[in-house]
């Protein structure tokens, strides 16, 4: 066997142990990510289901239901978690639970927006889309949603989409139907709540 032909078989099977110990270190990998743990659901952390109710989220009120006499017209926002009526359990064990509920005039609204709204009331997930921080401020001269850790801005009434600052995308809307004086839950959310990967900006995260 000459020189030549000796160090060319010893790079081809280098190479192929090489790519043997690659795909072993890739296919250790799997086993690893089936082993971490699953987040639980609890009553307490499942996400918005049809027939829900709202309970105010904070304040003097705090566990309340929410009925549309507690929403005033015009706004502001109310922030509130859903509440299965059945098992009276409230669902704020999941921060991404947190909503806003906005009681406007009905013929402000897109024609979007007013499918998903009962009596003139909106629900948006309180979650901004920018840095998850949550969106608890109301501007009563525009009549607009604010978050406050970057000046995110939202327009409740044509689908919470994005009027000023950096947020990537609208808030998610939550549908709504009327049961007796109540706004109730008629659906999950319209779309991912929160930071969605490969839209989110770079810098970490931010949640208050």
């Amino acid at each position: 066997m000459s020189k030549k032909t000796d160090t060319t078989r010893r790079a081809v099977v280098g190479a192929t142990v090489g790519v043997g110990l690659g795909l072993g270190a890739i296919s250790m990998l799997f086993p690893i990510g089936a082993l971490k743990p699953k987040k639980l659901e609890t009553p307490e952390t499942e996400p918005p289901k049809d027939g829900d109710v709202f309970v105010f989220a904070e304040g003097d009120k705090k566990g309340s239901e929410v009925t549309f006499d507690d929403l005033p017209k015009g706004g502001p926002a109310v922030l509130v978690f859903p509440k299965d009526p059945k098992t009276g359990v409230v669902k704020s064990g999941e921060r991404n639970n947190l909503i806003l509920l906005i009681r406007l005039d009905p013929g402000e609204l897109s024609p979007e927006t007013a499918e998903y709204a009962a009596d003139g009331t909106v629900a948006y997930s309180a979650i901004c889309t920018h840095l998850g921080c949550t969106v608890s401020e109301w501007v009563p001269d525009e009549g607009v949603l604010l978050c406050p850790c970057h000046k995110g801005i939202y327009d409740p009434r044509k689908g919470a989409e994005v009027i000023g600052g950096p947020p990537p995308r609208p808030l998610p809307a939550l549908p709504l139907g009327v049961e007796g004086n109540q706004p109730v839950c008629a659906g999950g959310f319209t779309s991912p709540v929160g930071v969605v990967a490969g839209l989110e900006p770079q810098g970490g995260s931010c949640a208050v």
